[in-house]
């Protein structure tokens, strides 16, 4: 693959929406372009700027406090309508936990106070009674069987990809999705969108809403290559293969995540 061939990375409110690290996962996304010779942009949208998002080929939003929200929902607003446009014609996005709940229609905060989403998702977030905090497993087997993961373990078959996402959850956040919106899939571990462990995230086309922080594409590769692939897809209208990396190190983690967050819910099971 030649280096003419790229992305442009369109990284929403990087100084105000950074819960968890949550930028770690545009370094994931541009080091897995880089690794396969291919050039990578990525423009950072801060409010008041004036961004052409018609030149995204991916847009990220991570997650913030409720005042690194109210600091850029106007601003989110006024892109609103252009963003849904373009996730409606297949746009790739991914949202993280605040950032999420944004891409719904609206949140209540806990002061009462009403901020206006931009309605990718349809759905709204309300603030909870309990703090939903610690690791997550989410089964998202339909979403690689609808949108099939287009790299390999060397060491290893296309089978042995996990159909699950894991991370951490740290949110009093809930959000209810309506007809619309599809969850990005059932809880394994964790308490998800309604603090119920059930449904997690959200999927609109190629865009994806999700709580799970960490940053979450790190210890989840195969997602991290969903979104590579659809943004290649948006911008030269036909499939790119990606050529196979060496995922052992991730996957490992990935594992242990697992492991971790199925030990930690045996734990408060025998402390109840």
């Amino acid at each position: 693959m030649t280096a003419s061939l790229g992305i442009h990375i369109f990284h929403l409110y990087p100084r105000h929406m950074n819960l968890h690290g949550d930028a770690g996962n545009v370094t994931v996304l541009a080091s897995r372009m880089h690794r396969r010779d291919f050039c990578v942009e990525v423009t950072q949208v801060d409010p008041g700027d004036h961004p052409d998002l018609s030149q995204a080929d991916l847009l990220f939003l991570g997650g913030g406090q409720d005042q690194g929200q109210r600091a850029i929902a106007a601003h989110l607003f006024q892109l609103g309508e252009q963003i849904r446009g373009l996730v409606a014609k297949g746009l790739p996005a991914l949202a993280v936990s605040g950032g999420f709940q944004l891409f719904t229609r609206s949140i209540r905060t806990m002061d009462g106070d009403e901020l206006p989403g931009i309605s990718v998702f349809d759905g709204y977030t309300v603030d909870g009674t309990k703090r939903c905090v610690g690791n997550v497993v989410v089964n998202a087997a339909v979403l690689f069987a609808a949108y099939p993961s287009q790299h390999a373990n060397p060491a290893a078959p296309l089978e042995s990809y996990p159909h699950t996402l894991v991370g951490f959850e740290n949110h009093s956040g809930l959000t209810y999705l309506q007809d619309e919106t599809s969850i990005l899939g059932p809880v394994i571990v964790g308490c998800g969108n309604k603090g119920d462990g059930s449904g997690e995230g959200a999927v609109v086309n190629n865009a994806i809403g999700t709580y799970l922080h960490g940053p979450v594409l790190p210890k989840n590769p195969h997602l991290a290559d969903l979104l590579l692939s659809a943004a290649l897809r948006h911008r030269y209208g036909s499939e790119i293969d990606l050529e196979p990396l060496d995922d052992t190190v991730e996957l490992r983690a990935h594992t242990v995540a697992i492991e971790r967050a199925q030990a930690a819910r045996t734990a408060r099971r025998l402390r109840r």
